[in-house]
């Protein structure tokens, strides 16, 4: 028969079973957090910053308030690192060289450190517009298995596309616009139909002319509602395939590409916003036709 002291003793060890387990799980997150403040200083001494954007990133401080750093409000994670160089600050097209070449300094340039793994939160990154035209695309960005919105357009990044992006199951949003025609480049699009959650796509400028699957991607991937293809150098449509109405694009764009006539697969898509077809007839069937820009605007 159980006696009031059993069931006394029994309650007292719960409790203190309880607090221990609470109090290891607190130091542990501690101590994870503190690990993420660490990784953003080890990415910081890796770049190069001449306009001093990441003057608060100092050691010791509260990373949560450092510029381009967002966290969790309840957890203290990072969540969000959104370092893009803004556009809005960018010269008129007409201004000065002068004003152009101070602009160009003003980005972020150098290495990035894998201290972002230390990141395990990291829904968003953000690198647009800085300028990293020593180096590839990172291939440990494949391991942020927590990213939903990537974007490094414009960062004048080299060569070719890591397959292991395609490891980023939860993504949504992928920005890989390139600065400068095929400074990017990418055999195949394989990658793209493992992401099984995205919405927005843009290769634009990337080098495509060996990826032949381009198709599966335009027409068959089955979350993708914002697909933007310009200037990849894509070859004609060889085979029209059958789309799903109810798994079609809301916006396409494949200007700037150089086909023969217009891919019939397109007539297949349903429920399409806005296609954008600008440039991309070659130049004897625009003369044909008489078409004075080669404009193709739904």
């Amino acid at each position: 028969m159980t006696t009031p002291v059993s069931i006394s003793l029994f309650l007292f060890l719960f409790v203190i079973v309880a607090i221990c387990f609470s109090f290891c799980h607190a130091n542990s997150n501690v101590l994870c957090i503190e690990s993420e403040g660490e990784g953003l200083l080890k990415l910081k001494n890796d770049l190069i910053d001449p306009s001093n954007k990441l003057s608060s990133w100092v050691e010791g401080g509260d990373f949560c308030k450092w510029i381009g750093v967002v966290c969790h409000n309840s957890t203290g994670h990072v969540n969000q690192l959104l370092l893009a160089a803004a556009p809005l600050s960018a010269p008129d097209f007409d201004a000065p060289p002068a004003e152009w070449e101070a602009y160009e300094r003003s980005k972020l340039r150098g290495k990035i450190n894998p201290s972002l793994l230390e990141l395990k939160h990291l829904g968003s990154l953000d690198l647009s517009n800085n300028n990293f035209s020593s180096i590839q695309i990172p291939k440990f960005f494949g391991l942020l298995e927590s990213l939903t919105y990537l974007n490094l357009s414009r960062e004048q990044f080299q060569g070719a596309i890591p397959h292991n992006l395609g490891n980023l199951s939860k993504l949504q949003y992928l920005d890989l616009r390139s600065n400068n025609w095929w400074d990017i480049e990418a055999t195949s699009l394989e990658l793209i139909s493992r992401l099984s959650s995205l919405h927005y796509l843009d290769l634009s400028y990337v080098d495509l002319r060996k990826a032949t699957d381009w198709l599966q991607v335009a027409f068959k991937h089955p979350p993708l509602l914002e697909l933007h293809l310009s200037a990849c150098s894509l070859k004609d449509d060889p085979s029209p395939m059958g789309v799903n109405s109810t798994k079609s694009r809301v916006v396409l764009n494949l200007s700037e590409n150089n086909f023969s006539s217009v891919p019939m697969s397109i007539f297949g898509l349903h429920g399409l916003v806005s296609i954008d077809l600008c440039w991309c007839i070659n130049r004897k069937i625009k003369e044909k036709k008489k078409q004075r820009n080669g404009c193709k605007e739904i």
